[in-house]
């Protein structure tokens, strides 16, 4: 703690005398499971999870990262991908220190590209939000939250050196990180060129600029348009995309006007829509492939929040958008709309979901009944290990099937007098199959969310 000190106080943190006798007087003396891993209160304060949601994977710019593959630099940690020698609490401390503030990264920021050490990112957590904290650890957030990640980090080392001395643990870690971060966007392009490449429209959500690049120089993209939004998510480079075949659109015709409908949601309320998580565009077609369409398009590809409350007022967004327009355009929207099937205080459950779906006069391509998406439109199968900073979100293998995440959250949406949905597919294993017994992502499919592919017929005008 005494170099942490010295170091907190160099950066000119108001609170470290503060955070001292927190020190001292009680996380020094903390039972490291059940005085500090399952401390709720730590949780709900996001005194871990809060820095390690800042620091645990940094984007930067290209040329600047261990990575060039990925251009992502990690904290050196248990639960992340980095991948230096943490066979010991005394070579991670060393490491650790080095990055969170030694280690200057060239990252983009809203202002322009900018050299930051990680411990100049981290930002005062608000009491507003979090109101468990209290007016005093508000104050002291910084040197605080730095204190109880650097705990945390250390713990981990510790319990995985003494469950693993020889080290295995550290060799099934760089597996998966070869297949699951190192060559993940290879493996996605590489689907998208095997499995999807007759498809018209692809609407992709939490993109990132890296994997934006490697598409645009792929075979997938020979005959394609990508289109990226104009305002960008460059801090958590989660962006949504969407990508069309030339030969069924005119590629002079496309315009953005997510802006139009970022200011219709916005002006409806409270925003939980950021930068990034709206594409839309409107096109025309070629008149070749599908002549028989009507000539004008309107695409959005959208991505929920993570309680799946900003769907809603997105989805009415677009149909007012639409509605202003003229309502003549061809709507159809790609999103993970995150819904739960389960009702649940806090969270979009799927009844509700699709009540506004059909409220807006739209349709899914797995149907509009919500019992039967709740079994049949499931895209996600994932748990949270306890390799992470919030246990009490973490479940045992054995309850997974209970506990883990696994609703329909991936849909197509079109206006129902438009289209009808002739077939549909959701794929988890890059094949075109789904397999519902496995959580994934897995060594070969390395999304968290399945694909969900539909072929759509217009209906006569």
């Amino acid at each position: 703690f005494d170099e942490l000190e010295v170091l907190m106080t160099a950066e000119g943190w108001s609170g470290v005398e503060s955070v001292r006798k927190l020190w001292e007087t009680d996380y020094s003396s903390r039972k490291i499971v059940s005085g500090f891993m399952k401390d709720k209160q730590l949780g709900k304060k996001r005194l871990a999870s809060m820095p390690d949601r800042i620091t645990n994977t940094i984007s930067v710019l290209p040329g600047d990262s261990a990575d060039p593959i990925n251009d992502k630099v990690c904290r050196p940690t248990v639960i992340n991908n980095f991948q230096g020698d943490l066979s010991s609490v005394q070579r991670w401390w060393k490491l650790w220190v080095d990055f969170m503030f030694r280690e200057e990264l060239h990252v983009q920021t809203k202002s322009g590209p900018k050299r930051k050490r990680p411990c100049a990112m981290l930002e005062k957590i608000p009491r507003a939000k979090y109101p468990d904290l209290t007016e005093e650890e508000e104050a002291i957030s910084v040197p605080l939250q730095t204190l109880c990640q650097a705990i945390f980090d250390s713990i981990m080392v510790h319990m995985m050196n003494t469950v693993s001395p020889d080290g295995e643990w550290q060799q099934l870690k760089q597996e998966l990180f070869e297949r699951l971060v190192r060559t993940k966007t290879q493996r996605c392009v590489e689907i998208l060129e095997k499995s999807y490449n007759t498809f018209d429209v692809v609407f992709l959500q939490e993109v990132s600029i890296g994997f934006v690049n490697a598409l645009r120089k792929s075979a997938f993209a020979e005959d394609r348009t990508i289109v990226t939004p104009e305002k960008m998510d460059l801090k958590r480079d989660q962006n949504s995309v969407i990508v069309f075949r030339n030969q069924m659109f005119d590629t002079c015709s496309h315009e953005e006007v997510t802006q139009s409908v970022m200011d219709v949601i916005k002006g409806d309320g409270p925003c939980k829509v950021g930068d990034g998580d709206v594409l839309a565009i409107r096109l025309c077609n070629n008149g070749g492939a599908a002549g028989d369409l009507s000539s004008k398009f309107l695409l959005v590809s959208y991505h929920g929040d993570s309680n799946g409350l900003g769907t809603i007022p997105a989805l009415d967004a677009v149909s007012k958008y639409w509605h202003a327009e003229g309502g003549d355009h061809q709507l159809i929207i790609g999103l993970d709309a995150n819904v739960s099937k389960v009702p649940k205080s806090g969270y979009l459950d799927i009844t509700t979901f699709v009540g506004a779906v059909r409220k807006a006069g739209l349709s899914t391509c797995a149907g509009d009944d919500p019992e039967e998406l709740g079994r049949t439109a499931v895209t996600t199968f994932n748990c949270r290990t306890y390799l992470q900073t919030q246990l009490n979100k973490a479940v045992r293998s054995k309850e997974r099937y209970e506990k883990g995440d696994r609703n329909p959250k991936d849909l197509i949406l079109f206006h129902e007098t438009q289209y009808e949905a002739v077939a549909w597919l959701k794929d988890n294993t890059g094949q075109c199959t789904f397999n519902s017994d496995i959580p994934f992502p897995t060594l070969r499919f390395p999304s968290d969310h399945g694909i969900v592919a539909g072929l759509l017929r217009a209906k006569p005008q």
